[in-house]
């Protein structure tokens, strides 16, 4: 009777135990942050920016053409908040809802969207020209609100390479990296914005550097 006994209360014992082990894993499962949906414009740095930061070094200057024929350089912005991004015109996709986004923020902004500089940096030289972005930026209602920039791949390359930016045509298409970079009015690289960025998120920098 005495080893029956004993198997049926070790038996019992484990059953237990697995019981405890099961519920306290859910409780740990139920407790963690949801990360799923979090993308990398959740992040807020402790100067209260969204977007990876960038730790404020300066931005390497440039000097290439605009829409308009019109020669422009980042180094005549200091004074403003600058968006940089990095786009090409015959983007069936993601340029396009970019640009976009960029004309909502430039809305949203209201009065103070002067104080602020756009800069689009072309990835595509070999078909990115002054009427092409000009026409682009006709179709996205930004050609008051932006320097499109193009120029020749010579001009454009170092640019890519300074910004750690990918640009390589394949076909009709270009593949390339994808963001903004938020410059403050000192030169000063602040945060990157991924792709999925919102309108609400690149105003809130740009008030919050308006402000500094």
């Amino acid at each position: 009777m005495n080893w029956r006994l004993a198997s049926r209360l070790s038996v019992v014992t484990l059953a237990v135990l697995v019981i405890l082990v099961v519920t306290l894993l859910q409780q740990r499962h139920t407790t963690l942050p949801a990360t799923s949906n979090t993308t990398s414009n959740s992040i807020t740095t402790a100067s209260g920016l969204q977007g990876t930061d960038l730790g404020s070094s300066t931005a390497p200057n440039f000097l290439l053409t605009d829409q308009f024929g019109k020669q422009v350089s980042l180094a005549e912005f200091k004074g403003k908040p600058v968006v940089l991004t990095f786009l090409y015109t015959n983007c069936p996709d993601q340029c396009p809802l970019t640009a976009e986004k960029l004309h909502d923020t430039i809305q949203d902004l209201g009065s103070a969207a002067p104080n602020v500089a756009m800069l689009a940096v072309s990835t595509d030289p070999a078909r990115d020209t002054t009427s092409a972005a000009l026409k682009f930026s006709e179709a996205h209602r930004m050609q008051n609100y932006w320097h499109y920039l193009v120029g020749p791949h010579s001009k454009l390359a170092p640019i890519w390479s300074a910004y750690g930016i990918y640009a390589q045509p394949v076909q009709q298409t270009v593949n390339h990296s994808l963001g903004l970079y938020i410059i403050d009015k000192q030169g000063r690289e602040r945060v990157f914005l991924a792709n999925d960025f919102t309108p609400a998120e690149l105003t809130s920098d740009l008030q919050s550097l308006l402000k500094e």
